[in-house]
């Protein structure tokens, strides 16, 4: 697979919340910032949304807006008007006037992710993903969102989970459009894989993890000499290249541990190490704790203590 199917396929995205929020008059609220992708699109009208310290940014009927961690918002009628402190609900939501036709409607929600690898794999995204109307039209991106409207105006048996399917697609399509309005100047793996020299270097490192890479090497891939590929990387990634194998090994390594169906000796050979003695001490001065603690405490349920991942 390419890096950001890698990156997807760790993560294991569904959705865990889906439900229609309409609107009438004038109306605002506020949310509190909370470590699950954020999603809406706009069905009908439009509406306001803000994020502490910036400009407040439109979303028009067609608008698919995606936060891979959801900073604290407001989402309002109207620019700068009063918002109201609300918790997110699994049910659905009217704000405004509670009688007549609602002049805004929307579909939002969470999704869920791996909690295990959330924190490194997030950080190579974009804080944001706004797609609008005018972007989604000439894509397939368009057509799996005229799929959604569609649904949700109807009331089919297996409504739910055709819709949860729908914006699973619809993530992975935000995630891999180009084109769209994303944070530019934050280092990530979509920039990455939008130079093409750097997408040769990510592909060949997803392609052989195991391999005894070195930054020459992967210069070399890139068509560029060391000092300007390791500066080129670093201003795109946020990282070394060397540190983003090893980040990316602790992931595939923390991946295979919750699954439990491989021993250490095999993880380790797999992601590139030589022993499982070499691979237990990186993974403990990586991780902050062992492998095995990691994977018991896992399927127990417990957080096991992990360190942030360094950026």
């Amino acid at each position: 697979m390419d890096p950001l199917s890698d990156v997807i396929a760790l993560l294991r995205p569904n959705t865990a919340i889906s439900k229609p929020i309409t609107g009438r008059g004038h109306w605002g609220v506020r949310y509190a910032a909370y470590d699950a992708p954020g999603f809406t699109i706009i069905l009908k009208g439009a509406c306001w949304i803000a994020f502490e310290g910036e400009q407040p940014l439109k979303l028009e009927k067609g608008a698919f807006l995606l936060l891979p961690a959801t900073p604290a918002f407001t989402l309002s009628s109207h620019p700068a008007i009063a918002c109201e402190p609300r918790d997110p609900m699994d049910v659905p939501a009217r704000h405004g006037e509670q009688e007549g036709e609602a002049d805004f409607e929307s579909l939002g929600g969470t999704f869920r992710i791996e909690a295990a690898n959330a924190p490194l794999l997030l950080a190579l995204l974009p804080r944001m993903i706004h797609v609008p109307p005018s972007e989604g039209r000439s894509v397939r991106f368009r057509r799996v969102i005229d799929l959604i409207l569609e649904e949700c105006s109807g009331d089919e048996p297996g409504k739910d989970m055709i819709l949860r399917r729908l914006l699973e697609v619809l993530l992975i399509e935000a995630l891999r459009l180009r084109g769209v309005a994303t944070d530019d100047d934050r280092a990530g793996l979509l920039n990455g894989m939008r130079d093409p020299a750097l997408a040769r270097v990510l592909g060949a490192m997803h392609a052989d993890v195991r391999a005894d890479w070195t930054v020459a090497g992967l210069a070399r891939i890139a068509g560029q000499s060391r000092s300007a590929f390791a500066a080129r990387f670093g201003a795109v990634l946020g990282c070394g290249p060397i540190e983003y194998l090893v980040r990316w090994r602790m992931a595939l390594a923390k991946d295979a541990l919750l699954r439990g169906t491989k021993t250490l000796d095999r993880i380790a050979d797999e992601i590139g190490y030589e022993s499982a003695s070499a691979f237990s001490t990186a993974f403990r001065k990586r991780l902050g704790c062992p492998p095995g603690k990691f994977a018991r405490s896992s399927s127990a349920g417990e957080p096991a203590r992990i360190e942030s991942e360094p950026r």
